[in-house]
């Protein structure tokens, strides 16, 4: 009986630890979820392809270039390209950084380069008011999406 009652007791002690961790994990999504408080996702940013060029020298290779408009507070998801990336900015401010390297606010006129092993980590408009334009050369293989999920 003694045994019984111990289990029983360890027991109750374990749903009251699960109902804890329950309402742990679910207390900060409620109150996330309030009206007025919702969290939303950054606008997505708009491309125009505007060229894409093989390379008769390079076989296999091509150049395929960009504009990318990030709108206010606009911003990609984490991705890699299996290419070199050559960013130049024409408008705005943007926000730029590979993993293991340091975020980098770029201005008109600044560049950027990513390696087709960096995972692109960041990339936003600086600003939430005003749009961010920047043109992207990618030397890549043909035939191989521009944008990969990261790895």
């Amino acid at each position: 009986m003694r045994h019984l009652l111990r289990t029983r007791t360890a027991s109750q002690a374990a749903g009251l630890n699960t109902r804890r961790l329950a309402l742990a994990i679910a207390l900060p999504a409620l109150l996330l979820a309030q009206p007025g408080r919702a969290q939303t996702a950054p606008p997505d940013p708009i491309v125009t392809p505007l060229s894409t060029q093989p390379l008769p020298d390079v076989p296999g290779k091509e150049v395929l270039m960009l504009k990318v408009t990030y709108p206010p507070g606009g911003a990609d998801p984490v991705h890699r390209h299996d290419a070199h990336g050559f960013i130049y900015v024409l408008e705005g401010e943007i926000v730029m950084g590979v993993r293991g390297g340091k975020e980098v606010r770029l201005k008109p006129g600044q560049t950027f380069y990513e390696g087709p092993h960096d995972v692109h980590t960041v990339g936003r408009n600086a600003s939430k008011t005003k749009p961010a334009t920047f043109v992207v050369m990618l030397l890549k293989q043909q035939g191989v999406e521009p944008v990969l999920p990261a790895q």
